[in-house]
């Protein structure tokens, strides 16, 4: 089987690339350190690459990637250690609004005008993605939605929710504005410097048209691959961590050599560099299986969200230890690294959620 990347998918990924390589250790603290915890013209310049765009079918105005080039380009993200939120407020809105028929706000997602973040999450739920603590009740003109959700990201970044709401006994999808009567948001930062927030809907009134056509079991398939590109930006962020490392180890001396000379250390690379090859094999066997097997294709991404999530984890915590107790702080790029597989490995279930349900399937 050829693994060349196609001329395209090398296209986007050197965009990536280009588009992170000015954002250094420094211009990445200032960013998250800014009151949404990003900037609004950068992800603007974001949508103008196109790699918005990619996430939508042709016709709704996209590109059609498929979940391949999607992976390639959370994979460069990763590796570039960029802190743009492609996936919470790119890939995933997207997804949902084409698959929910809602093409009037596509337009304006596709472009950076509108952020959207996707409200799933409820206390005391773990993962489950099933609604029960937030309510929807039918209006004479639409919905009434009350309750809580937590873990909303970029809560103070977002125009809109996409929120999951128990409707008649069913978890369905409603688009609620961040501006509409009854709305409450409390902010917080995650252990990566962005910001998410609890959402609190006290009898907020939507439209009819608010509403997505989104099935539970269709909301299950776009959080497999919400995961698979979760765990694909993980996998960049651990080449980015062990590439590091290894520079690092190079240049650093004790008694009077570099300590990558010692056979130790090079033996725990050696291994750190096994694990990111198996990470890249299970993440392109996860991407390639077939969309028409629906179990087999969540399957496949619980089992790469898990293993993908452990042992980048496991090679972050060799880079902090080979770089001191400096690693864990902002002052160097493994510090945002590591912050972020810590978040990354968490959505939507982390790697005992992730395995349980790869063992249910088997």
């Amino acid at each position: 089987m050829n693994f060349d990347l196609t001329e395209e998918q090398e296209m986007f990924r050197s965009s990536v690339e280009r588009f992170a390589a000015p954002i250094d250790v420094e211009a990445r603290r200032k960013l998250r350190l800014s009151p949404t915890g990003y900037d609004r013209e950068r992800w603007t310049a974001l949508a103008d690459l196109g790699l918005i765009t990619l996430a939508a079918p042709e016709d709704a105005g996209g590109m059609g990637g498929s979940v391949l080039d999607l992976a390639l380009v959370a994979e460069a993200i990763g590796k570039a250690n960029s802190p743009d939120p492609l996936l919470e407020h790119g890939v995933l809105p997207v997804i949902l609004l084409t698959t929910g028929g809602q093409d009037g706000i596509l337009e304006d997602v596709l472009s950076g005008a509108q952020v959207l973040s996707f409200a799933w999450a409820e206390r005391a739920a773990r993962y489950n993605l099933n609604a029960s603590n937030m309510k929807a009740e039918s209006t004479a003109d639409g919905f009434s939605l009350s309750g809580e959700k937590t873990f909303v990201m970029g809560a103070l970044l977002s125009d809109l929710f996409v929120v999951t709401a128990d409707f008649d006994g069913e978890t369905s999808c409603f688009l609620v504005p961040k501006g509409a009567d009854g709305v409450e948001v409390r902010a917080y930062r995650l252990a990566d410097g962005s910001i998410a927030g609890e959402l609190k809907l006290t009898r907020v009134r939507v439209g009819a048209a608010a509403k997505l056509n989104i099935s539970p079991a269709r909301l299950a398939d776009i959080v497999a691959e919400a995961r698979l590109l979760a765990a694909a930006e993980m996998l960049g962020l651990g080449q980015r961590l062990l590439d590091d490392t290894v520079t690092y180890v190079k240049e650093r001396e004790q008694f009077g050599v570099a300590i990558g000379s010692f056979q130790a250390l090079q033996h725990r690379l050696v291994e750190a560099y096994a694990k990111i090859e198996q990470c890249r094999s299970m993440l392109y066997r996860a991407a390639l299986t077939d969309a028409s097997y629906t179990e087999e294709r969540h399957r496949a991404a619980a089992g790469a969200k898990a293993f993908i999530g452990e042992n980048v984890d496991a090679v972050a915590r060799e880079a902090v230890q080979m770089h001191g107790g400096m690693g864990i702080t902002d002052e160097l790029a493994i510090g945002h690294a590591m912050k972020r597989v810590m978040v990354l490995a968490k959505l939507f279930g982390d790697a005992s959620s992730a395995l349980s349900e790869y063992a249910a399937a088997a």
